[in-house]
């Protein structure tokens, strides 16, 4: 059973990098020590939208994720496939049985031969409930190198309810902390401009309550749809408060 000051831990971690750090070594101790998380709430029937847009967690080696997410083979990966079809905890072991019925793509049988030249060969994937019909949430768990699949299912047998708690928990966590790619971080100003609007003031309501005047507040809404790249200020506003950098208590 998990402790409770441990589940208490993560519900409560301030910032991204403190609940990831956790994770992840929740996660070692039950053998997988390489993780990928990825969420992202503008997807559509032919696109999981901008990858700038996605919030992406991993600690795997930089020069496997230079390829698996910087050259795109993430989009071919047969679990990432299951996991926009499915909700739920699932053993790689489903890679051997497409394997066997020929049900993967050229494409997918490279993803699987670069991830076995990389050392991912055995482990789970977890797709969380989705909150929307664009929003999709999933994990992958790497079983540390040398651990066959049939150990994975032991450790599962074992764990797996206490593994799918910490996830969930953790996901859910992930939605209510701020997470912005470098390039879509707003300056205070266009934080607090983005919030005045929000609450359905003008831009001369924001100028008088900031004490600006009402061309320096379009400049800062102008610079806050570059930096979120939206071409409308409510489009800012909907996705400000979905990365959660407006409307938030500053640490």
């Amino acid at each position: 059973m998990i402790p409770a000051d441990e589940l208490n831990a993560l519900i409560t971690a301030h910032s991204i990098e403190t609940l990831w750090d956790r994770h992840t070594r929740h996660m070692a101790e039950y053998g997988f020590d390489r993780l990928i998380y990825g969420f992202t709430r503008y997807m559509t029937p032919n696109s999981l939208g901008d990858p700038d847009d996605f919030i992406l967690l991993s600690n795997h080696d930089p020069a496997y994720m230079d390829r698996f997410i910087g050259e795109g083979l993430y989009f071919h990966a047969p679990m990432v496939r299951w996991a926009l079809e499915n909700d739920g905890a699932r053993s790689w072991s489903l890679l051997q049985d497409m394997i066997e019925i020929g049900a993967l793509t050229a494409d997918e049988r490279k993803v699987i031969e670069f991830n076995r030249s990389m050392g991912v060969v055995a482990g789970y994937s977890i797709s969380f409930k989705p909150v929307s019909s664009r929003a999709k949430g999933a994990i992958a768990l790497t079983a540390r190198q040398g651990m066959t699949q049939a150990e994975v299912e032991e450790i599962w047998a074992q764990h797996g309810e206490d593994i799918l708690l910490l996830n969930n928990l953790t996901h859910l966590r992930i939605m209510t902390l701020p997470y912005t790619g470098p390039a879509r971080t707003l300056t205070s100003r266009q934080r607090e401009v983005l919030e005045w609007v929000g609450d359905g003031k003008t831009v001369q309501d924001t100028a008088v309550i900031m004490g600006l005047t009402p061309p320096t507040v379009e400049k800062h809404l102008r610079l806050a749809r570059q930096a979120l790249n939206v071409e409308t200020t409510a489009q800012a506003v909907l996705k400000a408060a979905f990365q959660n950098q407006i409307f938030v208590l500053e640490r």
